[in-house]
C-alpha cells in the first residue's frame, strides 16, 4: 500500500487533555480554510452514579464556535474502551460526519454477543457515516487526509494522517510509555508490532499526536512527538526490537493489566458511534455482563 502523504501541508492541531480519562482530544484545522476535525472526542461520566455529562463535548464546541470555524469531520481512531465518545452530541451541535474503520463490523459482532444485544443491535456499522478502508481518502476543508489500517491493539484501529500530522489513536503511547495492550478481543501483539512498523515507515520528521498519555516517571503530560523519536527511543519498539521481543514483551505486560475502569460502559456507547443504549421503553440504559470480559 502506497499512501498519499503530503509533509508540505502543515494543519493546526488543537489538543485538549481529559484528566479524568487521560485521553487527548484534538481540532484540527485545514491551513487553506476555516474547515476542520475532531479526533477522538470525550463524552464525560461518573459511572458510580450513572450520570452523563458533555464538558469536555461543550469545550471543544466552544473552541469551534468562538474560532468560526466548521466542522467537516469526527474521527474515532477505534471503539476505545477506556473512554465514551461525544461524537453525535458533537454532530448535533455543530454537524460533521462520524467516521471510523470498517472492521468496526468486527468489534460490533464481538461485542453485541458480549453484551447480549437483540436483533435491533446493527452489526454492519451503519450508525457511523462513514467507514474507511486502508489507504482511503477524505477532505476536510482543501487538506486531504488519509487513513491507515493498524490492527493489533483492536482489529478496528486506524491511524489519520493528515499533512504533516498522523493520529496514532492507542496503536502508540509517546516513546517513554511504549504501546498499548493487545490483549482484548480480537488484539495480537504480533500484528500490532507490524502495524507500527507502517506507522514508523512515515517520513521522519511526521508529528504524531497521541490519544492517551499517562505521565510516567511523575513528568508533564506529553501528547506530541516524531517519527524519528519513536524509532530511536519508543521503549517497546525502538532501537531496532525486533517482533519476536516485542511479543514477548506485551505478551507478558498484558498478562498484569487490569481491565479499564470504563471499559463496560465505552464498549457498549462506542460500538454505537457514541450513541447511548436505550431499553425497550426508551431509557438510557447500560448493561454489566458477569464474567463475560
Amino acid at each position: 500500500m502506497t499512501y498519499p502523504v503530503d509533509m508540505s501541508v502543515h494543519p493546526e492541531v488543537s489538543a485538549h487533555f481529559d484528566e479524568a480519562t487521560n485521553t487527548i482530544t484534538y481540532i484540527v484545522k485545514d491551513p487553506a480554510s476555516d474547515h476542520c476535525a475532531i479526533i477522538d472526542s470525550v463524552m464525560d461520566i461518573d459511572y458510580a452514579a450513572g450520570r452523563i455529562t458533555y464538558d469536555a463535548a461543550d469545550a471543544l464546541i466552544a473552541e469551534i464556535e468562538a474560532r468560526g470555524l466548521t466542522l467537516d469531520w469526527i474521527i474515532e481512531t477505534h471503539v476505545h474502551a477506556d473512554h465514551l465518545s461525544a461524537a453525535p452530541y458533537i454532530q448535533s451541535k455543530l454537524g460533521g460526519k462520524i467516521g471510523v474503520g470498517e472492521k468496526i463490523m468486527i468489534v460490533q459482532e464481538t461485542f453485541g454477543k458480549v453484551f447480549n444485544e437483540g436483533t435491533e443491535f446493527e452489526r454492519d456499522g451503519s450508525q457511523f457515516d462513514a467507514l474507511f478502508k486502508d489507504g482511503d481518502t477524505y477532505m476536510i476543508g482543501q487538506m486531504q487526509a488519509f487513513a491507515m489500517y493498524t490492527p493489533g491493539h483492536t482489529p478496528a484501529c486506524m491511524v489519520h494522517v493528515l499533512g504533516d500530522a498522523a493520529f496514532a489513536g492507542d496503536t502508540l503511547f509517546m516513546p517513554d510509555g511504549g504501546s498499548a495492550r493487545a490483549d482484548f478481543p480480537g488484539g495480537d501483539a504480533g500484528v500490532l508490532y507490524d502495524s507500527i512498523m507502517k506507522v514508523l515507515a512515515l517520513p521522519d520528521d511526521m508529528r504524531l499526536f497521541m490519544c492517551h498519555d499517562y505521565a510516567p516517571g511523575g513528568r508533564a503530560i506529553a501528547w506530541e512527538t516524531t517519527v524519528a523519536a519513536q524509532k530511536a527511543d519508543n521503549i517497546h519498539v525502538g532501537g531496532g526490537k525486533t517482533r519476536e521481543e516485542f511479543i514477548a514483551f506485551r505478551t507478558a505486560r498484558d498478562s498484569q493489566l487490569g481491565m479499564p475502569q470504563l471499559i463496560i460502559p465505552s464498549l457498549q456507547v462506542n460500538m454505537r458511534a457514541g450513541a447511548v443504549p436505550k431499553d425497550k421503553d426508551g431509557n438510557p440504559m447500560l448493561k454489566v455482563p458477569i464474567n463475560a470480559i
